[in-house]
């Protein structure tokens, strides 16, 4: 297995609500993927958010951890250059297999185009 490479992130709020705005969106059983193309070729930009909806603290950081595992072992074999991508955990993510949760990411990739 290669390398996992560093995730470039997103930080700013505004960033966030940019990629909501003008970007595409795939939902999946165990992840919304939201996609904003960009005009350069550089590694994909990553956000991660989980509302409170999915529960407390804990389980919100522990739902981000494994977008985040997820997002890092997915775009190490295909790399979505030039987008930025804002992963939302859903309610069900905690609970998904993770290798499902790997196939919902790769099929939300292919959705949005990146």
């Amino acid at each position: 297995m290669p390398p996992a490479p560093d995730l470039r992130r997103l930080t700013q709020r505004a960033e966030f609500l940019r990629v909501a705005s003008r970007g595409t969106k795939a939902a999946t059983h165990g992840l919304v993927l939201q996609a904003l193309p960009r005009n350069d070729a550089s590694p994909a930009r990553l956000g991660f958010t989980v509302t409170k909806k999915v529960g407390n603290a804990v389980v919100r950081n522990r739902t981000r951890r494994r977008l985040r595992a997820a997002a890092r072992l997915v775009l190490a074999t295909a790399p979505a250059l030039g987008h930025d991508l804002v992963l939302i955990g859903r309610d069900t993510t905690r609970g998904r297999p993770f290798v499902l949760l790997l196939d919902d990411l790769r099929r939300a990739l292919v959705k949005v185009g990146a």
